[in-house]
């Protein structure tokens, strides 16, 4: 593709992107008229602008590619024992409701001749978690990817969340949280790996 080509593709993808924006914000002052408040007031004047872009940042990860993530930093290296990433902060916003859940990540894989860069583990956490999710598959998701690309001899995902569809509404339970794990190759096999996880991820930080 020429450059000149190239230039007119990024302002047709801009232009469209701009397009949807711009609907977004229709929408969402649409929404404020509709549960009885008006979106001329000042302090609602720029919501519609501020709320499309939040929410564009927030879905983000449907562009991304989070197998040329991990792809981009990986090396070869003969190191076989357990690599842990703990305490990956997770934002990400329910499918069901559009409203936020948080939380923690532990991530660990066992290297099998191959090993990634340690930040492209959190990347990859925030790729899926900026998309509309159930936190079951943003697990699945995750070590799915880990054990595709690196083909390690195992891959352990845990996740803690708040869900604020059930702090703020329905049952209104402001303590309760979700845990899930996603345990692929020797983790699912092998107990002892599994415990040794486990009981990692749960010490205080050095």
């Amino acid at each position: 593709m020429s450059p000149k080509s190239h230039d007119k593709f990024k302002a047709k993808s801009n232009d469209k992107s701009h397009d949807h924006e711009d609907e977004m914000k229709k929408c969402v002052h649409g929404l404020i008229d509709l549960i009885g408040e008006d979106p001329k007031r000042e302090g609602l004047k720029k919501t519609p602008e501020r709320y499309a872009k939040a929410l564009k940042f927030l879905t983000a990860g449907y562009e991304m590619d989070p197998k040329e993530i991990v792809r981009k930093a990986m090396f070869t290296e003969s190191y076989s024992e357990m690599v842990i990433v703990k305490d990956i902060e997770v934002f990400s916003l329910c499918e069901h409701h559009m409203l936020p859940f948080y939380g923690r990540a532990h991530i660990a894989y066992i290297p099998n001749g191959k090993i990634v860069g340690l930040s492209k583990i959190p990347r990859v956490v925030n790729c899926f978690a900026r998309r509309l999710q159930v936190q079951e598959r943003l697990t699945n998701q995750i070590s799915t990817t880990l054990n595709e690309v690196l083909h390690p001899l195992g891959v352990g995902v845990v996740i803690e969340a708040y869900h604020l569809c059930m702090m703020m509404r329905g049952v209104e339970k402001q303590s309760s949280y979700t845990i899930t794990s996603s345990m692929l190759g020797t983790f699912h096999e092998d107990r002892r790996t599994r415990q040794e996880f486990m009981s990692l991820i749960s010490r205080e930080r050095v």
